[in-house]
């Protein structure tokens, strides 16, 4: 009797990721649900609060009663607080884990070339798509919100990798590459594989018109932010105003210098950027909007 073909390892990793984020998203909303149900029952906690000042404000004195009773709601207010920050710390790790998956996901298919015979691998991509997808990949990067004491980790905002850190496929980066022309520019890059034994990285140009696979060293490349820093409590995270940075130019897919004319003052803001341009009599373009995720270090020395 013939025996049933085996599944290829591939398949059987895509379903079992699919099952994964299936239980990830069961999880995921039984948390937001739990999120709701802690904050209604704080709620009459805070309006005791609010309803005790008013008696205080009215009456024109504060009483030990009023004292030991608004220490014993604070006190009360202040678990509710940390007990729903538990949730939502736990909803952001479950929301973490599948967009890993999700991405790992689509690598192995990628890598396992799951594609019709007639199909090239990398289809070109209309240009207004890319630009879309490169502003949501900006847009959903992950807020660093850290613990009370915590410090922003490497590849937050503007804190650089650590020397021995190896980006993974996937990840994307500002590669140094030869133009057509000869010329070295920095382009937004995708890890496809990194070589331990010759410290080099194989990456794709993600402007699939050029379908364009390089292999370079580790100082050709920069890995991007992977949390945004948010400024009203890391703005030791961000580049800060005339540092000379390396930015996306808007609707490209290339890295240019640039100095930071404003850093962000919210956590949804972008850097305003002045890119160096020797068509402008002062040598740099009028302020652009440029995303945290497409900012990074400079190591060149600033034009004088």
């Amino acid at each position: 009797m013939r025996r049933p073909a085996e599944a290829p390892p591939y398949t059987m990793a895509l379903v079992s990721a699919d099952s994964r984020i299936a239980e990830l998203l069961t999880e995921l909303h039984q948390l937001i649900k739990q999120t709701q149900e802690e904050r209604s029952r704080s709620e009459h906690n805070l309006v005791n609060i609010q309803k005790t000042h008013e008696r205080m404000q009215t009456e024109n004195k504060i009483s030990p009663y009023y004292r030991t009773k608004l220490r014993g709601l604070y006190t009360t207010a202040k678990a509710d607080a940390e007990a729903e920050c538990n949730i939502l710390r736990k909803a952001l790790d479950k929301i973490a884990e599948i967009k890993s998956l999700l991405e790992e996901r689509r690598i192995a298919a990628k890598i396992a070339g799951l594609y019709n015979d007639s199909e090239p691998p990398r289809k070109t991509m209309r240009r207004g798509v890319l630009m879309t997808l490169l502003q949501q990949s900006a847009m959903t990067l992950p807020l660093w919100i850290g613990k009370p004491g915590d410090k922003p980790p490497p590849l937050c905002g503007a804190i650089p990798a650590s020397g021995d850190y190896v980006a993974k496929p996937g990840d994307k980066v500002a590669a140094r590459v030869k133009a057509v022309d000869g010329d070295e520019q920095w382009i937004l890059a995708e890890v496809v594989s990194y070589s331990h034994a010759t410290n080099k990285y194989e990456v794709d140009d993600i402007d699939e018109e050029g379908k364009e696979r390089h292999t370079l060293s580790r100082r050709r490349i920069i890995p991007l932010p992977q949390w945004k820093a948010n400024p009203e409590t890391d703005p030791e995270a961000l580049f800060q105003k005339e540092q000379l940075v390396l930015a996306l130019y808007p609707q490209t897919t290339c890295f240019y210098r640039a100095l930071i004319h404003t850093p962000p003052q919210r956590p949804q803001d972008d850097y305003s950027v002045l890119f160096e341009d020797t068509s402008y009599a002062d040598g740099y373009s009028p302020p652009l909007n440029v995303a945290q995720r497409y900012v990074v270090a400079c190591k060149e020395p600033k034009k004088k």
